[in-house]
């Protein structure tokens, strides 16, 4: 019982760490994206009993709000993420569109 307590714990911990850069990447990519410009969907269309309906999505980060450059969000993100830096930086990315 106490072994699988401590494995529990071990576990826990773990998955608290630091994740690889890779995977911070991915993560803080988004982030990045949103600190260019907001990013949304508006939706419109009609139901079935002939009325009007729609809807609004829109997600507008802080770091948009207080002018903050997308490579150093993306930058600091990672290395908070990760504990390393990049492996390149935000502009250089082919899948960039800055």
């Amino acid at each position: 019982m106490r072994r699988a307590a401590v494995l529990s714990l071990l576990v826990l911990l773990t998955a608290c760490g630091p994740m690889t850069v890779q995977q911070a990447e991915r993560e803080c990519y988004e982030r990045a994206r949103l600190a260019q410009q907001p990013r949304g969907q508006v939706k419109i269309g009609g139901t079935s009993g002939g009325k009007l309906a729609g809807g609004l999505d829109l997600h507008v980060s802080s770091d948009y709000l207080t002018g903050k450059d997308p490579s150093a969000v993306y930058e600091t993100c990672v290395m908070a993420k990760s504990g390393e830096p990049p492996s390149r930086p935000l502009y250089d990315r082919p899948d960039w569109k800055g």
